[in-house]
């Protein structure tokens, strides 16, 4: 014993340090993962807190029981008061609380059932005051607005170790800088987790992970998510894209596909790609816009002179290239790129350019190239360019392939003035310890293929196919309060060894559009995949539907003025002081332009709104205007990002639970709130409302 007490060993054995590494406990302060945001800091992306529930077995932790029990000592009773709360059986959970304590383990899990609890559950099971039932504090990522640019953010979950990863999206491409690094607090410790008196406290300071802000804007986005959920239901396609631009810039403003998932509940997914960037397909007549533009720059095309529709026959190909309908007789070019005649493209490619000339301008285009857009898993289509009947049907977009991005990226040359932008959909990086901007991106002018003069000329062909009767857009692709220039497509889809799909469904139905026409402020590109179609429908509708609510909505949204003087469906408004004023009058004032108004609360002033003073609202808008003394509303029905709207302006402790539109609030209306009450919010399924008829197409305007 005098040996070992002035050593401090036995046989080498370092008692002290033992001794120390007993009593050292090890408290880790897990670092938040990087938040990822919209362009105007709406949160996209983010961490919540979900809880792991464990039970200490061993009697031992209880030194004197009949003075306070540490370890659940009545196995049955924790049992039956706590498995209905975690959705097990009563004698599933007494079985496991035993089994742990006959195998002398000092604590025991309860399974996928113990784990992601909510807040709600954790204090449910801790208002029971049950001895040796104790919860641990987890991270999991949460994404307030469900299916909402899925592919893109992509998905970060809780791994074996416990910690986020990213699997798909940005969040698994800048999954090293949204990582964050964790902290700890280490302290000495008795055998009751007390802690020792005068020992010194080690603090290792987290460092929370990169925040990353996106180009994509919330509210456009969420006006695309609601358009492709219903065209979803509608016309159950195979496949839908959707991507809107800003073509002066790059900048992705929304982006969205179908089918998608929620990322809060996966279900079962069935396309984890994104096929905007990921997918080639046949671009069809949309094509026909680059092939129009390389004749222009090439100054061989003129829009007055005729030629013959119908079919076309050079010596160098077996079969002729037909049009989709043969009895327009002689027309000009102008018209036959109006009535998208495969004839005229051909013709233009082999007479009038020159195939060798041609593939520069696709190149130029850069249809050979990835568009180098910051998002993960990009590839390229393959222009097929070998034969004489490759290079006619590339003129008219059949045999070669293309990303949508793609499309979209050699569009914006038209758009912009000759002048060709990479898209972009990063905007930048922030390091939230320092405040400090990591990363910034900016516009990027990936080519010149065309003059200003070439693409003016191509716009106003381009407008010519939704005004004129002739174009295959007359009557079906229309904004109400803005001039627009577009070219419809319909391409088939390949079916392997036994050539292209057949039948009136079988076709990829496809849109680009520019507006205002003049100076276009967005660009928006949509595809439609096998549609499922009425008898009288065309597979323009589902197209149409998505293009014209998207991009009406979108230009208000973005403060464009309209170049239309007939009066829009969608008003833009500013919203009116409301804060310090009387409830019924500002209410009333809103209500009258067509504005939907929640009051909450019953108080005669207005003390806060959803909506700030001179914001530029539209009247599809919710404005809500909370009085004095609040009341929680009948939430039902409302959409998620709603109810979390009226959550953080009322400051309240809220958890979401499903998806889709509101079931059940745990606050009953009428309920007075004050900041930091909890509420419970529970969403059913999403259940669509049908949309007003759109204007069908006229017989034969398909191309």
């Amino acid at each position: 014993m005098l040996y070992i007490q002035a050593t401090g060993e036995v046989d080498g054995f370092n008692l002290e340090a033992w001794a120390r590494d007993q009593r050292e406990k090890e408290e880790v302060t897990p670092a938040t993962r990087g938040y990822i945001y919209d362009r105007n800091e709406m949160v996209l992306a983010q961490d919540i807190n979900v809880y792991r529930l464990y039970a200490i077995v061993d009697a031992d932790f209880s030194p004197d029981p009949n003075k306070r029990l540490n370890h659940v000592a009545d196995p049955a009773t924790t049992a039956e008061q706590i498995a209905p709360i975690i959705g097990m059986e009563a004698s599933e959970v007494q079985q496991i609380l035993e089994e742990g304590a006959a195998d002398d383990r000092f604590q025991v899990e309860f399974g996928r059932e113990g784990t992601n609890l909510t807040r709600e559950q954790k204090l449910q099971i801790e208002a029971l005051d049950l001895p040796g039932v104790h919860f641990i504090e987890e991270a999991k990522r949460y994404y307030p607005n469900g299916i909402f640019a899925s592919h893109v953010i992509g998905l970060a979950q809780t791994n074996d170790d416990q910690l986020i990863e990213g699997i798909t999206g940005i969040e698994a491409q800048l999954d090293d800088i949204l990582t964050g690094t964790d902290g700890a607090v280490t302290a000495l410790e008795d055998s009751y987790n007390d802690p020792l008196v005068n020992e010194e406290i080690r603090v290792l300071e987290k460092a929370d992970g990169f925040n990353v802000q996106l180009t994509l804007d919330q509210k456009v986005q969420t006006i695309l998510e609601d358009a492709l959920s219903q065209v979803e239901t509608e016309f159950n396609p195979k496949r839908v894209t959707a991507t809107v631009v800003n073509p002066k810039t790059g900048e992705v403003l929304a982006m969205g596909s179908r089918p998608s998932y929620n990322p809060n509940d996966l279900g079962n997914v069935t396309n984890w790609y994104n096929d905007i960037v990921s997918t080639p397909i046949e671009p069809g007549s949309t094509m026909k816009i680059f092939t129009l533009a390389s004749a222009i720059e090439e100054g061989v095309y003129n829009p007055n002179e005729t030629y013959q529709s119908g079919t076309y026959k050079i010596p160098e190909i077996t079969r002729p290239v037909p049009d989709y309908r043969k009895h327009w007789g002689t027309i000009t070019y102008a018209e036959g790129f109006q009535r998208s005649s495969n004839v005229a493209m051909a013709k233009l490619v082999w007479e009038k350019i020159g195939p060798d000339r041609f593939l520069d301008y696709l190149k130029a285009f850069q249809f050979d190239q990835l568009t180098g857009i910051d998002l993960p898993r990009e590839t390229m289509g393959r222009l097929v360019y070998r034969y004489p009947i490759e290079q006619l049907n590339a003129a008219f977009g059949q045999g070669s392939t293309v990303t949508p991005i793609q499309i979209v990226k050699a569009a914006t040359a038209i758009a912009n003035k000759g002048q060709m932008m990479k898209p972009y959909i990063i905007q930048s990086i922030t390091d939230p310890n320092t405040g400090e901007v990591i990363k910034e991106n900016t516009p990027t002018v990936a080519g010149e293929p065309i003059s200003e003069a070439t693409a003016e000329e191509v716009l106003q062909a381009m407008e010519d196919v939704v005004t004129e009767e002739t174009g295959t857009a007359n009557g079906i692709f229309e904004l109400p309060s803005y001039t627009l220039a577009g070219k419809t497509g319909t391409a088939q889809i390949s079916g392997g060894a036994s050539g292209y799909l057949y039948g009136r469904e079988n076709y990829i139905f496809s849109f680009i559009g520019m507006a205002p026409s003049e100076d276009p402020e967005l660009l928006m590109y949509v595809t439609v995949q096998q549609p499922e179609l009425e008898v009288t429908e065309s597979g323009s509708k589902p197209v149409s539907y998505i293009f014209n609510h998207v991009m009406e909505n979108a230009l208000h949204y973005q403060n464009i003025q309209p170049d239309k003087d007939q009066t829009a469906t969608v008003n833009q408004l500013v919203m009116p002081m409301a804060v310090g004023l009387k409830t019924a009058d500002v209410s009333e004032k809103l209500t009258s332009q067509g504005v939907r108004v929640t009051v909450i609360g019953d108080g005669e002033t207005v003390i806060a709104s959803n909506k700030t003073a001179s914001e530029t609202i539209l009247s599809t808008d919710h404005v809500m205007l909370v009085t004095e003394h609040p009341k929680m509303p009948d939430l039902t029905g409302w959409s998620l990002r709603e109810v979390v709207q009226l959550s953080d302006l009322l400051e309240l402790d809220h958890e979401i639970v499903g998806q889709g539109y509101l079931e059940k609030q745990s606050i009953e209306p009428g309920t007075e709130v004050t900041k930091g009450d909890y509420v419970l919010f529970d969403f059913t399924d999403f259940e669509p409302v049908t949309p007003e008829s759109d204007s069908e197409a006229a017989e034969g305007t398909n191309d």
